[in-house]
């Protein structure tokens, strides 16, 4: 029995590799449809994340200070990840709900209309980035030795910011099709380029220039932008569910205006929260580099572990946008609670696992003292919180995959600017708790969020939303 379903998992794991535009995910059993989507998201978003793993791994030799531009820079680009993550949003909802309809033509035009959405946001971040990159560390709180040297890192990063915009656009667009398994392919292509290409520029081997901090830049806009031609290739007639054509990208000022519409909630709902972000990284900047870094490394491990949720959790976008598009309500709430199940239990034991190994993970990515005493602390706090971190992450990215973007918004600016931002001010700097007070409150939104958000959701009215 045990060989069997060991058997029947590998095949299920298989299946979910491959893809195929045969498999429809309004109807069969709802947990092989999870775990069909789930699968390839996980992997998908550990992609995404070995980016900033990988960064900061190579990064880490060349001091405290290169680490320091590298968190200062990520805190000001993650508003561009917001913009990116909200027009990603709406656009996964929109080609759900057509694909679900069993419209695959009007699947394509929505496609089609928010490539050129991603092209305005890029060309817009991209021109800012290049021109004032030094005002951007100064503004986040850089130090002189900071900003010399990453200076040209941060406006690398800026000026390429349509391979970000655009990797994020082409895989939501395979999302929302169901097509996980080539949104997987194209940011592990990107990444693989990424590990190879970073040390080589970084510190100059075999007939690579030794870069510095910049060459991880370099090597990061080079692996994303091969990443986005690969997803292009798929949608302009690779073998996907969704076939761009030319007449896809004539401006549809209707469907322009609803994917818009969606994706401003969208793109509000993240910036609230990375806005937020932002100041809890001004006010850690205020205790020192070594403050900077030990959070910036935290993160970055608490962003590598959660991706399973993450990965589930966009799963259930999915699924809520085709079965409502579908007509099959109660098919989408069944969905969402069991994510909901699975991302708890996930969480949980990546909490545990955090908790007993800290000080290992955190000796990984750095051997100073000051550093990772702080990183330690910071892992520590959020971990107690996972568990309601990922059901609300769940329960979040259902709203989303309705199209009701709005709801997550008023929850993040409740959450994050009425409580998080406040207790991180007064626990940081006014009872002088110094960083480990913003990681508490830290702790405290993710539990609200997730409560609030349960609460909320059960409410069904995300059930009768049209897009």
């Amino acid at each position: 029995m045990t060989v069997q379903k060991i058997k029947n998992g590998w095949a299920l794991f298989k299946e979910s590799l491959s893809g195929g535009t045969e498999i429809n995910y309004t109807e069969g059993s709802i947990a092989r449809m999870t775990l069909l989507l789930a699968i390839p998201m996980i992997l998908e978003m550990a992609m995404e994340s070995v980016f900033a793993v990988v960064d900061i791994f190579f990064v880490s030799g060349l001091g405290t200070d290169a680490v320091a531009t590298v968190g200062l820079t990520e805190a000001m680009i993650s508003l561009l990840y917001a913009v990116a993550v909200g027009l990603s949003m709406g656009t996964t909802a929109l080609i759900a709900r057509r694909i679900g309809e069993k419209n695959p033509e009007a699947a394509s035009l929505a496609a089609g209309q928010a490539i050129w959405l991603g092209l305005f946001v890029s060309v817009v971040v991209g021109l800012l980035g290049i021109f004032y990159a030094k005002n951007i560390l100064l503004l986040m709180g850089a130090d002189e030795a900071v900003v010399e040297t990453g200076e040209t890192y941060t406006r690398l990063m800026f000026g390429g910011s349509f391979t970000i915009v655009f990797l994020f656009l082409v895989n939501a667009i395979f999302r929302g099709a169901g097509d996980a398994s080539l949104a997987m392919r194209a940011l592990t292509l990107a990444n693989c380029i990424n590990i190879v290409l970073d040390p080589c520029l970084i510190y100059g081997y075999g007939p690579f220039p030794e870069l510095g901090i910049t060459g991880a830049a370099v090597a990061t806009n080079i692996g994303r932008g091969v990443g986005v031609l690969y997803g292009l290739y798929y949608l302009c007639g690779g073998g996907g569910r969704i076939r761009l054509h030319f007449a896809n990208l004539v401006l549809q000022l209707g469907v322009v205006t609803s994917l818009f519409r969606i994706s401003m909630g969208g793109v509000a709902q993240f910036l609230v929260a990375t806005a937020s972000w932002v100041f809890l990284m001004q006010i850690v900047s205020g205790f020192g580099s070594e403050a900077v870094a030990g959070y910036t490394v935290g993160v970055r491990v608490v962003m590598f572990s959660i991706l399973p949720a993450w990965g589930l959790s966009n799963a259930a976008a999915t699924l809520v946008g085709q079965n409502l598009g579908a007509g099959l309500p109660d098919r989408a709430e069944t969905s969402v609670w069991l994510i909901v199940k699975f991302n708890a239990i996930y969480m949980g034991c990546v909490a545990l696992l955090i908790v007993l190994f800290t000080r290992q993970i955190v000796g990984i990515f750095t051997s100073e003292p000051a550093v990772a005493e702080y990183a330690v602390q910071c892992l520590r706090i959020f971990a107690a919180g996972f568990v309601a971190w990922g059901a609300g992450m769940a329960i979040i990215q259902a709203f989303n995959g309705a199209g009701d973007t709005m709801t997550p918004t008023w929850i993040n600016i409740f959450c994050f600017w009425l409580v998080q931002v406040p207790l991180a001010y007064t626990l940081a700097l006014v009872l002088d708790l110094g960083p480990v007070g913003v990681f508490w409150s830290v702790f405290v939104s993710d539990i609200l969020t997730g409560i609030i958000g349960y609460l909320v959701f059960r409410r069904g009215k995300w059930k009768l939303r049209t897009v």
